[in-house]
């Protein structure tokens, strides 16, 4: 009887953990690398393309059409720009990188991370960069020293999202990497083989898959909840 009659174990936990278990610590790295470069690579980009469409306007092309341009991004399924990026990493010799992976998750993180900056530097008074900028802070010091500091929590929250979007990426993983630079996704698809698939070894990479992300999200989870309320509750 399936879940009644086997013998409890943790030789699995074993192997992965040893020399054994050598292409899951791999995969994990490769996974930490990518999507901790890919979040803040977006952060950095959204926030200041979400600066600026909060608080200038563009004259030529409406702050709106802007923003539905970034998120027109997402429109096309990632299944149809699998074969152009995978001929343009080809062609910059990227293939089996992390780079040809950061590159990409943050071309699709930063649609995301674009909106919400813009409507977290929205919800902040104008009033504070002014008065920043009466007192001598020129607006690259007032954004740095006053606004900045106020959005942490939205970085925070924005960074989470990208880094789940990107720690869970496997299409272009699986068709871009094949040894070097494979990811946890890849990692535990590759489990199954000719005779089937071991399912305690799936078990065992997909908890290792779940840790990182549950301590970071653990560890960080005031801003989180800061960050994805922020001008929830106005007055």
């Amino acid at each position: 009887i399936p879940f009644f009659q086997f013998k409890p174990t943790l030789q699995n936990w074993i192997n992965e953990i040893n020399f054994r278990g050598r292409e899951i610590w791999n995969g994990i790295k490769n996974s930490i690398i990518v999507s901790i470069s890919a979040s803040l690579l977006a952060i950095f980009l959204g926030t200041m393309a979400g600066y600026a469409l909060a608080r200038f306007n563009f004259q030529k092309m409406k702050n709106k059409d802007i923003a539905v341009f970034f998120l027109s991004q997402r429109i096309l399924p990632p299944v149809v720009m699998v074969i152009p990026f995978f001929l343009i990493m080809k062609s910059l010799k990227l293939l089996d990188t992390r780079l040809a992976l950061i590159l990409i998750n943050t071309v699709f993180s930063l649609p995301f991370a674009v909106l919400i900056m813009r409507s977290i530097f929205k919800e902040l008074p104008a009033e504070l960069e002014e008065a920043a900028l009466v007192d001598g802070c020129s607006r690259y010091s007032a954004f740095l020293r006053v606004l900045l500091p106020l959005a942490i929590p939205g970085l925070v929250a924005t960074g989470m999202i990208c880094f789940a979007f990107t720690w869970n990426e496997f299409l272009f993983a699986l068709v871009l990497t094949y040894k070097k630079a494979v990811t946890m996704p890849i990692v535990i698809a590759g489990t199954a083989h000719t005779r089937g698939v071991d399912f305690w070894y799936v078990a065992t990479r997909s908890l290792f898959a779940i840790i990182p992300p549950t301590v970071i999200a653990i560890a960080l989870q005031k801003f989180i909840v800061r960050g994805l309320t922020f001008g929830a509750v106005k007055g």
